[in-house]
């Protein structure tokens, strides 16, 4: 018939509807008969991991929604009452409440994985800069969400992080007030971060859609760092990469399952099981532990200013990565320098973490100062000299060469290894 799309779908249902709206055709194409690089390893299924954990957190925070009573009187009771009398609310509170950790864990691998194949470099420096404004949302959704159980840390640092926005000149005040709704952190604030805590997981489903579009127009990364040459560079998705997601998939589940049945505290504050209180200000004030870094970055500036400005900073200089690294070489196989160094600046991220869950006084000040100027340097001096100064490795000539003959041999369809190269 004229106009509709030809489909070849076996069943008749699935035909019906695909020659009419032919989803079943996109996601052949997109995610069975996509072509990838047949060399990925196990970092590659933290993409699909992220995409689980999202809908893990939107199904239940939908359900934690319909028991959540967003008022300053009533919030904290509202969670016990869901842990207490809603059947399996205990199972969507600690599931939601630990995969917020869980979501952080699984980016800040896929971070690392990107930056140490050189993944953010041309042609994918936009689908890099879709991935650091997916955590700047996640950071966003979490800090709100981590506000509305209304215990004492949730009150406090609602307080301390808002007011931090006071330190810009100007604009300042007037941005805290509206972010507070007031004149402090009441009942309008909880209003507002509820609200926004529960819009923004769809906005950060849709650029995941723009992330993944922008993937599949230029194509994945793969650990050589090397582009496709041929067919027999890559395999289809499915089954190939299914089968391999899935093995990923479950230990992830199992590592998820293991933490909400038998340690389901073990990643939050114990004060914030107790209600808030304006009166009565804790001893420490310490943000959730996927903050501590850029909490240690912010106090190891003394102008409260400048400690602003850098740990925003610390995620700005994220977005402008493909730019500041000026190696051709994409992958840390085959740059020796890079190699070391990249592990250096994860040290210093895990330093930064620990001083941040630290008082700052003592070795702690002295170790965040040094750990804060290392993560600046790394980016804005280390690579920017390093791109002109390193002498890389020689480079395979394909994705088939050292993956089906260890650097020799034929290749599939009977074409000879020609030597190794020198960049």
């Amino acid at each position: 018939m004229a106009g509709l799309h030809k489909s070849e779908f076996a069943n008749p249902v699935v035909n019906w509807v695909d020659t009419r709206l032919p989803i079943f055709t996109f996601m052949q194409k997109e995610y069975g008969t996509f072509p990838t690089p047949k060399n990925f390893n196990y970092l590659w299924n933290f993409g699909a991991l992220l995409m689980v954990n999202l809908m893990i957190m939107i199904v239940t925070g939908i359900f934690l929604a319909m028991n959540y009573q967003p008022n300053v009187a009533t919030a904290f009771d509202s969670v016990q009452h869901i842990m207490r009398d809603v059947n399996y609310g205990w199972l969507l509170r600690y599931v939601h409440q630990n995969g917020a950790s869980m979501f952080f864990i699984v980016v800040f691998i896929h971070i690392f994985r990107g930056m140490y194949y050189g993944s953010y470099k041309a042609p994918r420096e936009l689908l890099w800069m879709f991935g650091v404004t997916l955590l700047l949302l996640m950071m966003a959704t979490a800090f709100m969400g981590y506000v509305l159980p209304w215990g004492q840390m949730s009150y406090w640092g609602a307080t301390v992080i808002t007011n931090l926005f006071s330190a810009f000149p100007i604009v300042g005040g007037p941005i805290v007030t509206w972010l507070w709704g007031g004149f402090s952190v009441d009942n309008p604030t909880l209003n507002r971060f509820f609200s926004l805590h529960y819009l923004l997981p769809f906005v950060i489903t849709g650029v995941s859609f723009l992330h993944v579009a922008a993937l599949h127009i230029t194509g994945s990364n793969n650990p050589l760092g090397i582009d496709v040459k041929s067919p027999q560079d890559t395999l289809p998705f499915h089954p190939y990469y299914t089968a391999k997601d899935s093995v990923g998939l479950c230990v992830y589940l199992l590592v998820f399952a293991l933490i909400v049945f038998f340690a389901p505290g073990m990643l939050g504050d114990p004060l914030n099981s107790v209600p808030a209180n304006p009166l009565q200000t804790p001893a420490e004030i310490v943000p959730e532990w996927y903050f501590l870094p850029f909490y240690a970055i912010l106090r190891s500036v003394p102008s409260k200013l400048g400690g602003v400005l850098m740990m925003f900073g610390s995620i700005a200089v994220l977005f402008v990565l493909p730019w500041l690294d000026t190696s051709k070489i994409r992958s840390a196989r085959f740059r020796p320098v890079y190699r070391q160094l990249i592990w250096v600046w994860v040290l210093s991220v895990i330093v930064l973490g620990m001083v941040g869950g630290h008082r700052p006084e003592g070795i702690w000040v002295v170790l965040g100062r040094v750990a804060t100027a290392y993560y600046f340097l790394h980016f804005l001096v280390i690579l920017p000299v390093l791109g002109k100064l390193e002498r890389p490795l020689p480079l395979p000539e394909s994705i088939s060469r050292p993956v089906l003959s260890l650097g020799g041999g034929p290749l599939p369809g009977g074409a000879t290894a020609k030597p190794m190269e020198k960049v």
